[in-house]
């Protein structure tokens, strides 16, 4: 299989710090990309950003700043156009870096992005958390990946666990179903394949990407097991093709491939974390190198994988740096079949990349 680099571009951004970022194409093949930004995650400057690249063209356009609660860092947002053709931008928004305050806002668009309505909280139970879009079934039925994020016995995250937000009302009401046996696996990403459900999620665990199945729209799941792909604890995000191959975007490496050197995440200001015992943290492993960042196709619903292409590793940048960070990355396929992705660079900006698969 020949993959060839059609393009790479820096999106804009007015900010230091930049995160987190998730793609979507519309109707009229317009693309918008959203994110987060600001000083630094966790802090309350922190908020959610949406760019858009035009049909045709070649450079994205400076982005619209949309930052709601002037308390909380607002992060993890996600796009998707629900079944009477409106555009959401869901999004966190939590105090500091205590993840297990956060709640859901959301903000809608009748204009495909160009205009956004005042946010409004969408789930407001604490640690409430979401990542990756939802896959919306033929009924119009919404399923969104979302999990609940919790301190551990130690004090910071390690006993989260993934849920499923299910809608048959066009996101009026939401019946919730709980994926069980997913303690630490988080940023469910979730494709629908023959009939039904394959998500894929993030391991605090530091050591594979794990998999879990549903055949009745996601009330329930098989219990998550580990694939051949191994995950640093950092985001993943699937998607599948016309002919049911899925592709996953990745970090191909792992807590034994790179130990730490210290179970601390280093996105953190450390004195935002002094009131923790690092040494206690073993419920998650922090600190994993984020890099490479790959693209694998799996053609028998995620049993087996092949590698498609290194997006970003060490050798995307000029000079040595500290932590090489290319990671939390989205990926679509678009209306010609072009690969697209985006992703986390080193933090400073969010790159663009698509890519022809042949």
């Amino acid at each position: 299989m020949d993959t060839v680099q059609v393009s790479t571009t820096k999106i804009p951004t007015p900010f230091s710090h930049n995160h987190a970022s998730n793609l979507l194409q519309l109707s009229n093949g317009d693309l918008l990309c959203c994110w987060f930004g600001g000083s630094r995650e966790g802090k309350a400057d922190v908020s959610i950003l949406c760019s858009r690249l035009y049909k045709g063209k070649q450079e994205w356009e400076e982005p619209v700043v949309l930052k709601g609660d002037l308390e909380r860092s607002e992060q993890n947002p996600i796009l998707f156009v629900t079944p009477v053709d409106e555009l959401w931008l869901i999004y966190t928004a939590q105090i500091d870096i205590h993840q297990d305050s956060a709640i859901v806002y959301v903000r809608k668009s009748k204009d495909n992005g160009k205009t956004w309505t005042d946010p409004s909280v969408l789930f407001d139970t604490p640690g409430s958390f979401v990542r990756n879009p939802p896959v919306i079934l033929q009924d119009q039925t919404i399923i969104l990946p979302a999990y609940y994020s919790k301190k551990s016995s130690n004090g910071f995250l390690g006993d989260d666990y993934s849920v499923v937000k299910v809608s048959k009302d066009n996101g009026e009401t939401w019946e919730e179903y709980e994926v069980l046996q997913s303690k630490g696996l988080v940023h469910m990403s979730i494709v629908s394949v023959n009939n039904r459900l394959v998500a894929f999620f993030r391991s605090r665990r530091a050591d594979s990407v794990y998999i879990s199945t549903s055949a009745d729209e996601g009330k329930t799941w098989t219990a998550p097991m580990q694939t051949e792909l191994p995950n640093n604890n950092a985001s993943v995000q699937a998607t599948v093709a016309k002919n049911g191959d899925i592709f996953l975007i990745y970090n191909h490496i792992n807590a034994e491939m790179a130990p730490p050197k210290e179970n601390r995440p280093p996105w953190f200001d450390k004195a935002d974390m002094d009131g923790l015992n690092l040494e206690t943290l073993k419920s998650a492993t922090w600190g994993v190198v984020r890099s490479p960042l790959k693209v694998a196709r799996s053609s028998d619903e995620g049993a087996t994988w092949r590698e498609v292409v290194t997006v970003a590793d060490e050798d995307s940048v000029s000079s040595e740096v500290d932590y090489p960070e290319f990671s939390y990355p989205s990926i679509l396929l678009d209306e010609n079949g072009l690969l697209h992705t985006s992703f986390t660079f080193l933090r400073n900006h969010i790159q663009h990349s698509v890519w022809k698969i042949t």
